[in-house]
């Protein structure tokens, strides 16, 4: 016996031809375990990039969504922003006519000649007043309703669409 050591190919000359087959088997077992598991990692991967993918997708089209939301509110604001003040206004108006027309009323009865004439006068004025205020609250709710219904258009244009895309998906 010498004392060189010995290489791999010493030993596999020197072994058995079933070890020899038995190593080659494991080796080949190996090398089949290891592309198996490479592929499955690979697999693994491809699977986690396309979920993340979908995920980023996801939340552009959530952000997306959620910027239309916020332009709907701001655009129903502003409709109803500026339709209040123009209702403002008109109520000021009116308000404004209410009175001039209760002063030029108030003059004529101080300056009626009878009891009668001022009661006559008075009453004439009071029937116009109540004409008047339901004509004035009949116009006045036309136009809020319109106002409402304005102003809601954007939000229930938005709601339509989160119906839509959600239906769509689900």
């Amino acid at each position: 016996m010498s004392l060189k050591p010995k290489t791999a190919e010493t030993v596999a000359s020197d072994a058995p031809a079933s070890v020899t087959q038995t190593f080659e088997k494991t080796v080949d077992g190996l090398k089949k375990s290891a592309a198996t598991a490479t592929a499955g990692i690979e697999q693994a991967q491809a699977q986690m990039k396309q979920g993340y993918e979908r995920a980023v997708k996801t939340a552009e089209q959530l952000a997306h969504f959620h910027q239309a939301n916020l332009e709907a509110f701001i655009k129903s604001s502003q409709i109803f922003a500026v339709g209040l003040t123009d209702l403002t206004k008109h109520v000021a108006t009116t308000s404004q006519a209410n009175l001039d027309e209760a002063m030029n009323n108030f003059r004529a009865v101080t300056s009626a000649k009878s009891l009668k004439e001022a009661f006559d006068l008075q009453s004439g004025f009071a029937r116009a007043s109540v004409e008047k205020a339901l004509s004035e609250g009949g116009k006045l709710t036309e136009t809020s309703l319109k106002l409402v219904e304005q102003a809601a258009a954007p939000l229930s244009a938005r709601v339509t669409a989160a119906v839509e895309t959600f239906t769509t998906r689900a």
